[in-house]
């Protein structure tokens, strides 16, 4: 173990860093190791693929992806704004060569292929959006003149134009929530959060008359009926408490999708709804924690990007969730560190990395800087 007198980088990472997101984050990758080798097999025998083929690459992305949460996590907030904003232009540079020059699957041109994996450039836009509007709304509220809102709201409309351009609904209502979400916690008037909110709907509906995909998934989850979404329920009841067994379900046998849309599913067959409840309440345990850190830190900018990250975090796992039994329509959207996905791993962990380093006790911090003596 390091000492506490131990003033290295790592030193003192590891006696400021919240431990308990940090192995919350960690078994939750574990878990999603576990489960991508209960559900991929059958997927990659449905597109005639050797049955480790999604193992081995997800294991492939987690080297990266867990080094890019403890460099990341390891950051002070002045170099994570800095390489935030870079990140981000390059980010919507390559989100609008995805557009133009990009893999069009399912009706969307959302991936690039890099080095022969493919890319999805908008997961990443999530958390550097965060992070560069956070500082934008920061700059308005404690600077004098500077109009970050107008800023932070030219740059969400940015970022939604493109993605309505791909077309990626549910990542541009992400977008907007969390631009939404700083806005009241930066100290917008009232009256411009509910304007805001209410056009929501308003937004959704236009959707819904110009986009085939959104229309189509609306109108089966109010008829009933989506053969995907019947099978994943029908996992639920087969699984039952304590599930069939690992590796004994059969809904991965009929989802292409199981691995990653629906792996919620899989996971409620084969180990059952205890063992649901037990990975709800761990996203439960993250997402609290994570709001309590943010209030509990130092300055606006911490607590209005910390509190969005989180934010983004939980209202993905609930989609996920959600439409896995069919509380909402389908949408695609993977469960953090779970399903399987290499664009949503790094980008997941990219964003822990981010709360963990903007969680990080900064009183200790300037204790260890001036060499213990404060």
């Amino acid at each position: 173990m390091l000492d506490r007198t131990d003033r290295s980088l790592v030193g003192i990472w590891w006696w400021t860093v919240d431990k308990w997101l940090l192995a919350s984050v960690l078994l939750l990758m574990t878990l999603g190791v576990i489960l991508v080798m209960a559900a991929s097999p059958a997927v990659a025998s449905l597109i005639n693929l050797s049955s480790q083929h999604f193992i081995v690459r997800q294991l492939i992305y987690l080297a990266p992806a867990l080094l890019i949460m403890l460099s990341v996590s390891m950051l002070e907030p002045r170099p994570i704004r800095a390489l935030s904003l870079v990140g981000l232009v390059l980010v919507i540079g390559l989100m609008i060569l995805a557009i133009v020059a990009g893999s069009e699957i399912k009706g969307a041109t959302r991936w690039i292929s890099v080095a022969g994996f493919t890319l999805q450039p908008s997961e990443l836009a999530k958390p550097l959006f965060a992070i560069v509007s956070a500082w934008l709304l920061t700059l308005w509220r404690e600077g004098q003149d500077f109009p970050g809102w107008a800023y932070a709201s030219g740059l969400a409309a940015i970022i939604v134009g493109i993605l309505v351009a791909q077309p990626d609904i549910g990542m541009t209502a992400l977008i907007l929530m969390t631009w939404g979400f700083q806005m009241f916690l930066a100290g917008m008037p009232m009256l411009f959060v509910i304007g805001a909110a209410g056009l929501a709907p308003v937004g959704f509906y236009l959707a819904y008359l110009n986009l085939s995909h959104v229309q189509l998934r609306v109108d089966k989850f109010f008829e009933g009926g989506s053969w995907q979404v019947e099978r994943a329920k029908e996992s639920f009841a087969e699984g039952g408490y304590f599930g069939v067994g690992p590796g004994d379900g059969v809904v991965k046998l009929h989802l292409p999708d199981a691995h990653s849309d629906f792996i919620f599913a899989v996971a409620a067959e084969e180990y059952g709804a205890i063992a649901c409840l037990a990975l709800l309440g761990l996203y439960g345990f993250v997402i609290i924690r994570g709001f309590a850190r943010a209030l509990s830190g130092e300055g606006l900018f911490c607590l209005i990007a910390t509190a969005s990250l989180v934010m983004q975090f939980g209202v993905q796992a609930s989609i996920h969730m959600a439409s896995s039994v069919n509380l909402i329509p389908t949408k695609g959207m993977t469960l953090p560190f779970i399903s399987y996905g290499g664009s949503s791993l790094l980008a997941s962990s990219l964003t822990m990395g981010l709360i963990l380093a903007l969680t990080r006790k900064r009183t200790t911090i300037d204790h260890f800087a001036d060499g213990g003596q404060s």
